[in-house]
């Protein structure tokens, strides 16, 4: 498959990763010790959701907008915070309107969570999408932009001198061994930096993800998912996100937010967060 970012600008899987992605920030950032955070496969930064790629699919309205229409009473935290993160992007093109014109990828996301002395490198291979994010943060010094192979930058870094780092691996899945890459680039950030947090997401499509998933189990992660009940042929029905590493409290947050966001996507979605035992496949156990 190719999972090209622009094309599924906040839709289901933007909304279990983004969600998770803040609350990582967020805890990540509650010590007061410099974080290093990269981003190896950025994307654009941001997504116009009225016009390009994010408007031929209209993923973002079985997504994002859902969650924007909901009522806030009874709204899990990690929900609210990542809503108003969605929304703080959209109010940099005017003021608010009654639906989204923009949607933040996660180094948007990434750049509003980061504090004086935090270090952030986002990586972009393709070249245009790389043009469009040194764009989005032109002038800004606290984001360095490098059009590279994020999973070759992503073992040039390791460790970071902050001795404290959050990388995120959500590759566009365009290759037939992109699972494969993805676990040797985990294997070497965790040979690297052991104590670093890892947050990897794939899509579950077939036996490669089950197979993918009980090769996790030995770095003992936490596993997100999100299924959808119906979706069209060819179309994506399931994601997942992988954190090694998490901080604590992030998987009561998570256990909290998830059920709510899969009962305002719709009927039938599921929602999973579990620890898969280890030398074992990882079951779609729901939450």
């Amino acid at each position: 498959m190719n999972y090209r970012h622009g094309y599924h600008a906040g839709n289901f899987a933007d909304v279990l990763k983004h969600t998770a992605l803040c609350e990582l920030l967020r805890l990540l950032t509650a010590k007061d010790k410099k974080l290093f955070v990269l981003d190896t496969h950025a994307g654009a930064g941001g997504y116009a959701l009225g016009e390009g790629p994010a408007r031929r699919t209209g993923e973002a309205e079985a997504g994002i907008a859902r969650l924007v229409a909901a009522p806030r009473a009874g709204m899990p935290s990690a929900v609210v915070r990542y809503l108003a993160a969605v929304a703080a992007y959209d109010r940099k093109f005017g003021p608010a309107a009654d639906a989204l014109r923009r949607y933040p990828g996660s180094p948007r996301l990434v750049r509003a969570a980061l504090r004086p002395g935090d270090r952030f490198i986002a990586c972009e291979l393709h070249p245009a999408e790389a043009l469009a994010l040194k764009r989005e943060f032109a002038g800004d010094r606290a984001v360095e932009v490098r059009q590279a192979d994020g999973y070759k930058v992503l073992k040039a870094l390791l460790p970071p001198p902050e001795r404290r780092g959050l990388v995120l691996i959500d590759p566009p899945f365009e290759t037939q061994d992109e699972f494969e890459r993805l676990l040797r680039a985990l294997r070497q950030g965790v040979r690297r930096f052991a104590t670093g947090c890892y947050a990897l997401w794939y899509p579950i499509k077939d036996e490669a993800a089950a197979a993918f998933a009980g090769e996790l189990a030995a770095f003992k992660p936490l596993i997100l998912e999100l299924h959808l009940a119906t979706v069209e042929p060819g179309k994506l029905a399931a994601s997942a996100l992988a954190v090694v590493n998490p901080p604590w409290r992030f998987e009561e947050a998570m256990r909290e937010a998830l059920p709510w966001i899969a009962d305002r996507l719709g009927t039938g979605v599921r929602a999973a967060v579990f620890a898969p035992p280890a030398n074992a496949p990882a079951p779609a156990s729901s939450a």
